[in-house]
């Protein structure tokens, strides 16, 4: 596949070539020289060089408050041309090689993903899940989300939703923040949009996994628009996801502190095959932020032995129920990882400084390689197969993120062709959508 985020059309060039080097300008000096940019729209370039990495960014989204989907939510079309955004006035479908911007639907509403066989649009609006089919602004109803519910994910023939019910609230639950076209719309414990960090999110969570409120894992057929539920639990159920290529697989966590719940779980679509995915072996050790790699065959999910301390990207071969661990340095552990479509390389969005590895950790969007530790047993060892495959990531920085709130997570996702990494960030102010190379340019 062509690269994916081509320069746009000759007649423009001209045009972008000229803004793009004054900006560029105006950002190497305005870093070295310490000085904050202000939020007006203008002073967000189009492109740019970052003079700390030397990779080049793009800023895709044209409406300051626009945002790209959470780390493990699919936005891409199944063609690989067109990235799924949301913007202030609706969701809008970005030309990965123009950079064209086309609004898909219009009006305040929940993206959930784009369907990973048809391409459409799955969002939610005034209770209700829509499909808006691609180039047409056309959208059909499915399901009403059940009272108390969420719909969160979407299967990978895109013949069920899958979401949570909440029963009951938590006692003296404050509502969640208020989103605006600058916060990120993350959720709190009853699915309620809100900001990804915000001050008391940390008491929220503990009082909300004390609560033991009932909840129900479901499925909707988007056919019929049917829904059954799959499990029952008094465990706080959260970052739902199908795989991305088996239709019946589901991916889930128990939510709350890392350090307080056996966080990953599978379970099938029809109730079956639950299954805990990592065990603790050593007290304060957590791991999350799980997510499928692109084939669906391996879980990888953040791990930390002990919490804040020693910092792995682990990962669970679903087949086999072989494990990779690959270390990090604390300055380059992210929030979320992800991995690119061909799956050999990985991406983080570093971390804020109250992150879990603060003080050190670093603001960057960083590129891993990842590298497995020879193997010199020669098989020797009993029970060899067993054993736990290590490796390191060798991290390179890609986008210096030092005047990025990380109240607003960014997000890494690899573009379908994996020559651009995307993310959201308020490096300037607003909220905006943008995209680094993977590839250094040329100097």
């Amino acid at each position: 596949m062509r690269n994916a985020l081509a320069a746009p059309p000759v007649g423009a060039q001209r045009v972008l070539a000229s803004t793009s080097m004054k900006m560029s300008l105006a950002l190497a000096v305005a870093m070295t020289a310490g000085v904050a940019f202000q939020s007006a729209p203008q002073s967000v370039p189009r492109e740019w060089v970052d003079p700390d990495t030397g990779h080049r960014v793009v800023r895709l989204s044209d409406e300051a408050g626009s945002q790209s989907l959470y780390f493990h939510q699919n936005a891409y079309t199944p063609d690989g041309k067109s990235l799924f955004i949301t913007t202030p006035t609706g969701v809008a479908a970005i030309d990965l090689k123009t950079r064209a911007i086309e609004k898909v639907v219009d009006g305040r509403v929940s993206l959930i993903m784009t369907g990973r066989k048809t391409g459409r649009a799955y969002y939610v609006k005034e209770g209700t899940v829509y499909a808006a089919e691609p180039g047409t602004q056309v959208s059909r109803a499915i399901a009403k989300v059940p009272a108390h519910g969420s719909v969160v994910a979407v299967n990978a023939d895109e013949s069920l939703l899958a979401g949570t019910i909440t029963e009951g609230s938590v006692p003296d639950e404050p509502p969640p923040p208020a989103a605006d076209a600058s916060t990120s719309l993350g959720v709190n414990s009853r699915g309620q949009l809100g900001r990804d960090n915000y001050p008391g999110k940390g008491s929220m969570m503990e009082r909300r996994l004390a609560a033991r409120l009932p909840m129900q894992l479901f499925v909707v057929n988007t056919a019929t628009g049917e829904m059954h539920t799959i499990l029952r639990s008094t465990d706080w159920l959260n970052h739902v996801q199908f795989s991305p290529t088996d239709p019946s697989q589901l991916l889930f966590c128990h939510e709350g502190p890392w350090h307080k719940v056996d966080r990953t779980w599978t379970i099938r679509a029809d109730g079956t095959g639950l299954k805990q995915i990592h065990f603790r072996t050593i007290n304060m050790e957590i791991e999350g932020h799980e997510f499928f790699s692109s084939d669906g065959r391996t879980i990888w999910y953040d791990l930390q032995t002990p919490r804040s301390e020693v910092f792995w990207l682990a990962g669970y071969e679903i087949a086999t129920g072989k494990r990779t661990w690959y270390h990090l340095e604390r300055s380059e552990w992210s929030v979320h990882f992800n991995q690119s479509p061909d799956g050999t390389l990985f991406a983080g969005d570093g971390g804020g400084p109250s992150s879990v590895a603060a003080p050190g950790n670093g603001q960057w969007i960083y590129l891993f390689r990842p590298e497995l530790v020879p193997d010199r047993t020669d098989g020797q060892l009993p029970h060899s197969a067993a054993l736990i495959q290590p490796g390191v990531l060798r991290a390179e920085k890609l986008v210096n993120l030092a005047r990025h709130d990380y109240s607003l997570e960014p997000n890494v996702t690899f573009t379908p062709d994996g020559q651009w990494i995307v993310f959201r960030s308020n490096i300037f102010g607003p909220t905006h959508v943008f995209a680094v190379e993977v590839k250094a340019s040329k100097k």
